[in-house]
């Protein structure tokens, strides 16, 4: 797990935090200007209860860096258009509410403001920030480690039941065979019930035609002088 100092001196550790920006409100409430997204220097200072100066010479220290997420100066007939923006959204109040810069404005955005909070030693809230971070990062690292443990025994049941699976392979193969074999001794079974049935019905008209000659015999004896007179 990275430290305080690792994040303070590392920029590749300061990268891969860039983008937890909710760290800042978890901390303590960010107020931006009036479009939602800009910060000045005396607002990022304001935040981090720290002197303007503060910041302007950590921003000058680190510019490349800060510019890389999101930092930008505006001046001449971009800073005239920021102001004019401004000022129509700031709602229901005089013009003297937002100051103005006379020649440049500094701006910020979140991204860059977390980015000072990793930079700035000398202030309780970049510090608690700071620790925001990696205590969180320490519980994600935590998830993870218990997720691979979980993984780890679920591919462990899955080895046994495959070697399950390999043992049973052969049984299922004599059962296939010997229904197989139980097929074909019920056809054969079909075929002997068929020709039996076929045979009573022989022996039932059999049966008839001797029941038919017995009541004929039958009747004879009974009357033996009409067969004489015929």
């Amino acid at each position: 797990m990275p430290t305080e100092v690792a994040l303070l001196e590392s920029p590749a550790l300061r990268v891969e935090q860039m983008g937890r920006v909710e760290a800042l409100d978890k901390v303590k409430s960010l107020v931006m200007l009036p479009d939602g997204i800009h910060l000045r220097t005396e607002d990022v200072a304001r935040y981090f209860e720290v002197s303007t100066a503060a910041v302007r010479r950590l921003t000058d220290r680190h510019q490349p860096e800060l510019t890389d997420n999101g930092m930008k100066v505006l001046r001449g007939a971009d800073l005239r258009t920021f102001h004019s923006d401004m000022l129509s959204l700031w709602k229901g109040e005089g013009p003297g509410s937002y100051p103005q810069a006379s020649t440049q404005l500094r701006l910020y955005t979140r991204r860059t403001v977390l980015n000072v909070a990793m930079l700035l030693r000398d202030s309780d809230i970049a510090r608690s920030v700071r620790t925001h971070l990696l205590d969180a990062e320490e519980d994600l690292r935590a998830s993870y480690v218990s997720l691979e443990r979980r993984v780890t025994r679920i591919e462990g049941c899955l080895l046994g039941v495959g070697s399950a699976l390999q043992e049973l392979g052969p049984v299922l193969g004599r059962m296939s065979q010997r229904l197989d074999s139980l097929d074909r001794k019920l056809d054969v079974t079909h075929q002997v019930v068929g020709a039996i049935s076929l045979r009573l019905t022989d022996v039932s008209q059999d049966v008839v035609r001797l029941d038919t000659r017995m009541d004929d015999l039958s009747r004879r004896l009974r009357d033996p002088g009409r067969r004489t007179d015929g």
